[in-house]
């Protein structure tokens, strides 16, 4: 079974992502706040690529949702192996999933950052880039109840602007170690074969519960979850350590 809760994880980049405190300072979270303010964060050269946690520590993420046709099924599977997982969630898809980003929050879930409307960020300006990642927060605090602490660039696709944008708003940047291609509907089986394939310690899944045909990828979840558990991997989400 997966652990009930989320765990102390210490966070790795590629040893080329040094990170600088970010400038100007932060403001800091007050009980006052209209909208709690983003705590200081470290801005990074790259994002982070796995996760590093006491024994067989997994995380399984799904972008694009909330999708009222699939992420329903997703969260039936992990709460029926009680597991806890991460939704890098559109801005422009939670006004119609409200509700699931609330049965998230109640099931112990993690809700990302994943903008507004999927650009590619390299292509945008800052100040769009900023309305991207703002706009989705203040609509992921008002379903969810909290502020993100992460984002996803859109594509993988990440540039110094989004990483310093991110680190304004609060948020880390997580990107993943494993890609399922469920994009590409190769099938249920394909899907859980690379999950199953790829699994090792630390390691960080990409899968999507939203943005086309994702019964497979609801399909596969059955499949390769309980093989994970089976193999002794704790499926759980990160925590924020904070100085």
């Amino acid at each position: 079974m997966g652990e009930p809760g989320a765990v102390g994880i210490h966070l790795l980049a590629s040893a080329a992502s040094a990170a600088v405190r970010c400038t100007p300072a932060c403001p800091t979270w007050t009980a006052s706040s209209v909208r709690a303010a983003p705590r200081r964060t470290l801005v990074r050269r790259e994002p982070l690529l796995r996760v590093s946690g006491r024994g067989r520590t997994m995380v399984l993420t799904f972008d694009d949702g909330p999708d009222p046709r699939y992420t329903p099924d997703i969260l039936d599977t992990l709460a029926e192996y009680d597991v806890r997982a991460m939704f890098f969630v559109c801005g422009e898809m939670v006004a119609g999933g409200r509700r699931l980003l609330a049965r998230m929050a109640d099931e112990g879930h993690v809700v990302g950052n994943h903008t507004w409307s999927h650009p590619l960020l390299t292509r945008l300006t800052r100040r769009q880039i900023r309305s991207q990642m703002e706009r989705t927060s203040d609509a992921i605090e008002d379903a969810y109840g909290e502020r993100p602490e992460w984002f996803r660039a859109p594509y993988g696709a990440w540039n110094r602007a989004a990483l310093e944008i991110g680190a304004e708003l609060g948020m880390e940047p997580l990107a993943w170690t494993v890609d399922t291609l469920d994009w590409t509907t190769p099938g249920a089986r394909s899907i859980a074969n690379r999950v199953e394939r790829g699994a090792a310690p630390g390691v960080v899944v990409l899968a999507h519960d939203a943005g086309g045909d994702r019964s497979q990828s609801v399909r596969a979840l059955r499949r390769y979850l309980p093989e994970l558990l089976d193999s002794g991997y704790h499926v759980t989400v990160p925590r924020r350590h904070y100085a």
